[in-house]
């Protein structure tokens, strides 16, 4: 699995990184951890998982995590999470 992970400001993509998971662990597991790495390559908080993260990703397999999913606050307008290989 492959998973892109993008921060945004005003339309406009501020840092990116792709980050690989090819273990044989479920696809929920894989996707929590890659989150995690990107989340710590950032140097942010993990972000929550709303039940509209959870609902887009199901559909999509590409979710935004605005404020509402963060703690602390955030400098950007979203994270960006999306799969792009399995």
């Amino acid at each position: 699995m492959r998973i892109w992970g993008k921060i945004w400001k005003d339309g406009h993509m501020l840092r990116d990184t792709v980050k690989e998971e090819w273990s044989d662990d479920t696809r929920t597991h894989k996707v929590f951890r890659l989150l995690r790495e990107i989340a710590m390559e950032f140097d942010l908080e993990v972000p929550q998982w709303l039940d509209a993260n959870i609902s887009e990703f199901r559909r999509t397999s590409k979710t935004r995590f605005t404020q509402d999913s963060f703690i602390e606050r955030i400098e950007f307008d979203y994270l960006e999470f999306q799969v792009i290989e399995e």
